[in-house]
């Protein structure tokens, strides 16, 4: 029995990608496996750790949880769309001043979450708290995450 395939056409990072796959394919293994964008890390495989976090509409979503057909007609970014260039965003930057990462693996998602916490405006506390509460990291302590948050949060305020 052949398992059931689906043309679907998803807009990653600001480009359009279309391909044939099973109907079943997570958004995470679509990501990394065919259009070969491996910064969306996969850890548990049960939403928890927060790793294959990316952003949906600017929300951020577990993509181990999502089907990339659930996916399509929305915009999707993964932590790849961060950095301009050369140029990494306020939260990267932050993140590499304030040594907020170690081996690396839970940093795609800890800055995809920071990113759309980062655009909602919401409090230092909030992020630290709420955000990072997502997040399973069993390198740094978090120490140098919430440094991060809040030189990035003390840096909005100084912008305003």
């Amino acid at each position: 029995m052949s398992e059931d395939t689906r043309t679907v056409s998803l807009k990653v990072n600001g480009a359009r990608y279309t391909a044939q796959i099973p109907v079943r394919t997570l958004l995470c293994d679509f990501l990394r496996h065919q259009i070969g964008l491996t910064g969306t890390h996969v850890g548990c495989e049960q939403g928890v750790c927060g790793a294959c976090t990316v952003l949906i509409g600017g929300e951020p979503v577990r993509s181990c949880l999502m089907l990339a057909v659930q996916a399509e007609r929305r915009l999707v970014e993964t932590v790849e769309s961060l950095a301009a260039g050369d140029e990494l965003s306020g939260i990267q930057c932050a993140m590499r001043e304030q040594h907020g990462l170690q081996c690396g693996f839970c940093t795609p998602g800890i800055l995809m979450s920071l990113t759309a916490a980062d655009r909602a405006d919401v409090t230092v506390e909030q992020a630290e708290r709420d955000v990072l509460g997502g997040h399973v990291c069993r390198c740094t302590g978090y120490e140098g995450i919430r440094a991060a948050i809040r030189q990035r949060w003390s840096e909005k305020a100084a912008e305003l």
